[in-house]
C-alpha cells in the first residue's frame, strides 16, 4: 500500500463538460487524515486467491447472470443473452454464467490476464475481499485525493491534457461509441493493473481501466452545504440506495462518458456487478 498523507485538496469540478446531475461540484477543501492505499486494482489472480481461501461465491454468481458489453460477449455465450436490451444503454447485455471466473460469459476465462483487474464483482463481494484482507474500501474523498497524485484541479492524475507527450496514458475507448473502437492505447477490454505510468503519488490506472468502488453512498447534493463533515474526513451521506464509483473505464469515450476525469463520479447499486467495475483497497495509516 501507499501511505497518503495528511492534506488539504481540492476536490471535485466545475467544468463546463461535467455532468451536474452527478454532483461533482461545486469544487471545495477537502481535510483528510493520513490513509493507506493500494497502487493497484484487486487483480484476477488475488481475487482467486481469495476466492480458494475462503470459498466465497460472489453476487453475480449467486444470481447467475451479470452485464457484459454487446461487443464483447464470448461467441459460445451468445446464446445465454438474457433478452432485452438495457434501457439507455442498449450495448449492455444480461449474460447467462458471466462473472469474474467468464468475464465475457460462457467459454470465457481469466487464464492469461490474472493480472488484469477483477471484474463483475459488486460492492458486497469487494468489501468482503476488504475484511478477508484486513482493509476496507476508499472513501470517495480518499480516492480523488489518491487519484489526483498531489496535482491540483488537473483533469486527469497527469495533466489537463488527455494524451502526454503523444503517448495514451489511459485505457479507454478510442473511436466512434459504442459502434468502432480503434484500440489505439492497445486494449480492447481491460488491461493489466500496471498499465500505463503511474501517477505522482505511485498509483496506477486510476483514470480508465475499470470504474472502482468506493464506501461512499451516493448523493447529488449531500456534499453543496460547507459543513464539516463534508468537509473534514467526509464519508458521503449516512444511507442511500447506491455507492460511489470512480475512475471511469475502458468504455468510457468523450461523447458519452468522459467520465474517466478524476473529479467525475457515477453510481452504482451495491449488488450490480459489470464487466468493467473493479475495485482497490484501502486502510487506516
Amino acid at each position: 500500500m501507499v501511505r497518503i498523507p495528511h492534506g488539504v485538496f481540492r476536490m471535485g469540478s466545475d467544468a463546463a463538460d461535467g455532468f451536474p446531475g452527478d454532483g461533482e461540484g461545486p469544487v471545495r477543501e477537502v481535510e483528510l487524515s493520513a490513509f493507506l492505499i493500494e497502487a493497484f486494482a484487486v487483480s484476477n489472480d488475488r481475487f482467486e486467491a481469495f476466492v480458494e481461501s475462503t470459498g466465497y461465491v460472489t453476487e453475480a454468481e449467486r444470481f447467475g447472470w451479470s452485464y457484459v458489453f454487446a461487443d464483447h460477449v464470448h461467441p459460445v455465450a451468445v446464446s445465454d443473452v438474457i433478452e432485452g436490451a438495457v434501457a439507455g444503454a442498449p450495448w449492455w447485455r444480461a449474460v447467462r454464467g458471466a462473472c469474474w471466473r467468464h468475464p465475457a460469459g460462457r467459454g470465457s476465462t481469466v487464464t492469461g490476464i490474472g493480472n488484469h483487474p477483477v471484474v463483475h464483482v459488486s460492492y458486497h463481494d469487494a468489501a468482503a475481499l476488504a475484511a478477508w484482507a484486513g482493509g476496507r474500501l476508499p472513501t470517495e474523498a480518499e480516492w480523488e485525493y489518491a487519484a489526483r497524485g498531489g496535482l491540483d484541479q488537473a483533469r486527469y492524475p497527469w495533466g489537463n491534457e488527455l494524451m502526454q507527450d503523444g503517448a495514451h496514458r489511459a485505457n479507454i475507448w478510442q473511436g466512434t461509441f459504442p459502434s468502432h473502437n480503434t484500440v489505439a492505447d492497445g486494449f480492447m477490454t481491460t488491461a493489466p493493473v500496471d498499465a500505463f505510468p503511474p501517477n505522482g503519488f505511485g498509483l496506477y490506472n486510476t483514470a480508465g481501466n475499470v470504474w472502482e468502488w468506493t464506501s461512499d453512498w451516493f448523493s447529488p447534493d449531500w456534499h453543496r452545504p460547507a459543513r464539516p463533515e463534508t468537509r473534514i474526513d467526509p464519508h458521503g451521506p449516512p444511507s442511500g440506495v447506491a455507492k460511489v464509483t470512480k475512475g471511469g473505464s475502458f468504455l468510457c469515450h468523450a461523447s458519452y462518458c468522459n467520465r474517466y476525469r478524476v473529479a467525475a463520479r457515477t453510481q452504482t447499486t451495491p449488488d450490480s456487478s459489470l464487466s468493467h467495475c473493479g475495485f482497490r483497497l484501502a486502510a487506516d495509516a
